[in-house]
């Protein structure tokens, strides 16, 4: 069976994961989504890999689940798919990562670019959770993850309603990180993906950790989290570096595993 995901490595410390299923806009189906999967277990484990660029086409990131996996599919053939399991390995990647969108959002496609760690839109871009209009509901995240990053109100419009919003508005409600020209999306998650790459590591891992961690914790427990992380960021070589390159005013060299 064809690979339904491409894997390039634009530049030194950075995978891109590129989304290969043209014809239906690149739908997820379950072979597309075990390879996703995979995917981000293999460029976690590589130490040569510091950052991850999650792209798809000119027309569509991502439209959503394929809904010929779906229309004859009962409860128990859904559960056995195990599909937390390969959300997971994203989600839970220790690994900066980009989603780069032109195009369509929709569904599991808005929840896939939801589970990167910044979204990087171009002005063309449409995200939404239609699932409702075909009498299902969100199953990738997005009743929790939109809801944290929008808000209430705003979240039960899309889901409730599954009309989809143009990237403008998307930016304004806090959905996404920057909106771009569409020709400028992938050179500037290059970019930012770089700028992380060639940064302090452990930094960055520990700022991904807090923030994940704290999005699930009261606050007290969350900010206690984040004081132990930056205590121990003062064992790092990374840390002395930072420091003494500010002090002698010169650009800091991190080093690399």
């Amino acid at each position: 069976m064809a690979s339904c995901l491409n894997e390039t490595r634009p530049a030194d410390g950075v995978a891109l994961l590129r989304l290969d299923r043209p014809a239906v806009l690149n739908a997820l189906n379950l072979a597309l989504r075990q390879e996703l999967a995979q995917a981000f277990a293999r460029l976690e484990a590589d130490a040569s890999v510091r950052c991850i660029i999650l792209a798809g086409g000119e027309r569509a990131f991502c439209a959503g689940a394929d809904l010929n996996e779906y229309v004859d599919a009962t409860p128990p053939e859904i559960i056995e798919r195990r599909m937390d399991r390969l959300w997971s390995a994203i989600s839970q990647c220790r690994k900066p990562v980009i989603a780069a969108v032109r195009g369509h959002a929709l569904g599991g496609g808005c929840e896939l670019a939801m589970h990167a760690d910044l979204i990087i839109a171009g002005e063309s871009a449409r995200f939404g959770q239609p699932e409702v209009l075909i009498g299902l509901m969100p199953g990738g995240g997005a009743t929790q993850r939109l809801t944290l990053a929008v808000g209430k109100f705003r979240a039960m419009k899309l889901m409730l309603i599954g009309a989809p919003i143009k990237a403008g508005e998307a930016l304004a409600m806090g959905l996404l990180s920057e909106v771009v020209p569409d020709e400028q999306v992938e050179a500037r998650a290059l970019e930012l993906a770089l700028q992380m790459a060639q940064g302090p590591q452990q930094a960055l891992q520990f700022i991904k950790e807090a923030v994940l961690a704290g999005m699930n914790l009261p606050l007290e427990q969350g900010l206690q989290f984040e004081r132990k992380s930056f205590q121990l960021l003062f064992a790092s070589a990374d840390k002395t570096e930072g420091i003494q390159a500010r002090l002698e005013k010169r650009a800091p060299v991190y080093p690399r595993a």
